[in-house]
Formats: C-alpha cells, structure tokens, sequence
C-alpha cells in the first residue's frame, strides 16, 4: 500500500507542528504529521509545569497547553496528524516506510521535514556501575510514569545533573511526593541559569553538589543508595535514596536521518544543514532539537516556523542554494548548528547560530577565523555556560569568503 503527500513530517512535536501549521495554508496538497506517540504535542505535553512558549506565543503556558495549542493549530491550519506511526525507514529517496496499527505503507513526498526531537541517554550509555535495580529513569521516563500514567516513583530522589530540564524533574519529583535529597553536577558550577538555580534551591530545599559525580547505584529489588565522588579531593561517601533521575546529556533521535544516509555532523551527531535547515538529501529538510541537542520548546517551534520557507521554496521548483562555507566549532566550543553558511544568503532562525561549550565564560568573546585571516569577533554579554545552549549572532561570519575554507569558530 502507498500514498502520495506533498510535505512529510516527521514528529509531532513543537519543531514538526508549527512546521505543518506553517505549511499547510500554503501548499496544494497535503501536509502530513507522522508522530509515533497516541497524542502529538511532543515532549511538552508530560512536561506539566508552566514555561512554555514565550518566545512563539509570547504566552507562558504550561506544557500540557502548550503541546495542545501547537496541535490544534496545526489542524486548523489543514495538516493532516496520524499518530502511532513509526516511520522505520525509507524505501527511496523521499519515500517513507511506515508501521502502524492500520498496517503498514510507503509515504511518498515532493519534500520531507524531519523532526524527530532528541533524548536523554539512559543509565546504560553513562557508564554508572553497580547493581541494576529499580528506581532508575531518565527525566521523560518520570515525567510520562507520573503525568501520564499516575504512578509512584519512590519518596527519596538524586538527581544526576543541574541543568533546566533537572529542576524540571524536581517539580515531577515534587508532584509524586518524593523529595529530591541531593542535586549532582560534574561542572565547577550549576549548567542552569541563575535565576532558576537559586530560587530552585530555597524553595524545595535541595542542595546541588558541584564537581561531583554519581560512581555507582546500589540496591537489589530497588535502588538503595548512590554512591558519589568529589572531583576536586576524591572522597567518595553513600547518599541513601530510592530513586536516581538521569538528567540532560542529550542525544538526537537520528536513526532516521542516519538510515537515509543524510550527512551527519559528528558534533551534534543530527544531520549537518545550511542555514535554510535543508539536509545533503535532496528535498529533505530538518528542524528543532534534532539539530541542535537540546534547546527550549519554543525555540525548536521556531526553526519549524523557519524551515517553511526553504521547503516552500523547494516545492516551487527553486535551485538548491550553494552548499555555502563550512563552519567548524574550535574547543571549548563542542559543537556550532547550523554548520553551514552562505556569506551574503539568509541567516539562520532568529539571526543565530547555536553552540555548546565545556567550560564557562562570563563575558566571551567569539573569534571567526577563516584560512588563518579573522573574519570577524564579538564581545558578549551573556555567558557561554555548558548545560545550555550559547547564541552567537550570524554577523560574525557574514564577511566569510564564500570561496574560502571552513570558517573557524572559537572563544577567547
């Protein structure tokens, strides 16, 4: 069995909604939503604490609002939205392989956008040994057990991580009735900003260890301690608890991209896109924390809101734009998105170009050097800080030689 659409999308989250919404008035034909869960809204929609869309909707909306406003818009744009359907694979170029209760089909597009979100790595992938007990989740597996499913997770928490989406597990923690006892950081300071950091710690009286790091779980049926390490001396001491949160360290869901044969950056490890956000697949576009591993909801929302206009512009029949200039992200930069740029062509969502450090700069300043000449330099005034992802504005590389090498980016 198969169909022909004009525009796939691939995940029904902020990214992949408010691409459709933006697409579906403007394209004869139709406009598909592919999400894998029963409900779109994405990540947001278990995420039941307010902070969600300022920068969209100009709203602060609580998740679960949040992912069904970007919903019902996208319906009332004309989208079509089919949930419970895991896209598997492809069967062409632009032609989607799909399962679902209502069996299984090829999708074929003029334009794909992919959307696929990222997520938090397991237990497992971070390497923390000791026993296997139960009481161990990531922050959207505690979120979905208690938003979701309504159920206990436990009365004594430690949470791996300080970042955002940490304290957002804290707020969970707090709502199931298990007090978080400990907060653990490897970096010399808290990832989050200030103002959620201080105010988290007075309010639900949780106390955050910096330079320190879970080196083992122990329990037999259930968890039952962790034990942590001080970076800075080595002492290691047990923290009684029956329940560890593993939080941030994010990877992107891109199997998809990957069984395409897409282009992938080793930095965020998403598939490598030029400012307009179109893959090294022909006709095939990407969007949100894919790309960029992870930003806020809001912000994946726009880079939906700015992929339209490339795929638009593709299913008019427009030339592909230069590949453009390579961007290369110089330690303690560790990755830089998008990783291309045409110099003289349009900027990235919001005139920035996003990145990730391994080391905090209060006021950093941004070097662009191309071919051993710099291009250009700024002075911030906001702080590279890792945990969260740092803007540089696309200016800085828009006197990059478009014949010219990659275009070296750095922090002094």
């Amino acid at each position: 069995m198969s169909e022909h659409v004009r525009v796939a999308v691939v995940g029904g989250g902020p990214a992949g909604l408010t691409a459709a919404a933006a697409l579906a008035p403007q394209v004869d034909g139709t406009v598909l939503v592919l999400e894998r869960e029963r409900e779109t809204g994405g990540i947001p929609r278990h995420s039941d604490h307010p902070g969600y869309g300022m920068r969209d909707l100009r709203r602060f909306i609580s998740g679960p609002a949040y992912g069904r406003h970007l919903t019902e818009r996208a319906e009332r744009a004309g989208a079509r939205l089919e949930t419970e359907a895991m896209v598997t694979g492809w069967a062409a170029d632009r032609a989607l392989e799909v399962t679902s209760p209502r069996g299984r089909r090829t999708i074929t597009a003029d334009a794909v956008v992919l959307a696929t979100g990222a997520r938090e790595r397991p237990r497992p992938a971070r390497l923390i040994p000791g026993d296997r007990p139960d009481g161990v989740y990531t922050t959207g597996q505690l979120q979905q057990l208690v938003h979701l499913h309504h159920r206990d997770v436990g009365r004594r928490a430690v949470v791996i991580g300080a970042e955002q989406v940490s304290w957002s597990a804290v707020l969970t923690l707090r709502e199931a009735g298990c007090r978080t006892v400990l907060m653990t950081s490897e970096y010399d300071r808290p990832e989050v900003y200030a103002a959620f950091d201080r105010p988290g710690r007075l309010a639900f009286r949780v106390p955050v260890r910096t330079r320190t790091r879970v080196v083992a779980i122990h329990g037999r049926g259930r968890v039952e301690a962790v034990e942590i390490e001080d970076l800075r001396t080595g002492r290691r001491r047990r923290v009684p608890c029956d329940t560890v949160i593993t939080t941030a360290d994010w990877i992107p869901d891109h199997e998809l991209a990957r069984l395409g044969g897409l282009r992938l950056d080793p930095g965020t490890r998403g598939p490598r896109v030029d400012a307009t956000l179109a893959t090294s697949g022909d006709g095939v576009f990407a969007a949100g924390n894919l790309l960029h591993p992870v930003d806020t909801a809001d912000v994946a929302a726009l880079d939906g809101r700015h992929v339209a206009t490339a795929v638009l512009a593709h299913l008019r029949g427009a030339p592909a734009a230069p590949r453009g200039v390579a961007l290369v992200a110089d330690a303690p930069l560790r990755w830089i998105a998008p990783q291309l740029i045409t110099p003289g062509g349009p900027a990235p969502a919001r005139g920035h170009l996003l990145a990730w450090v391994d080391s905090y700069h209060r006021f950093p300043t941004v070097t662009a050097v191309q071919d051993g000449h710099a291009v250009g330099h700024t002075r911030l005034a906001w702080p590279a800080a890792p945990g969260r992802v740092f803007r540089i504005p696309h200016a800085l590389v828009r006197r990059a030689d478009p014949a010219g090498g990659p275009v070296h980016l750095g922090l002094k």
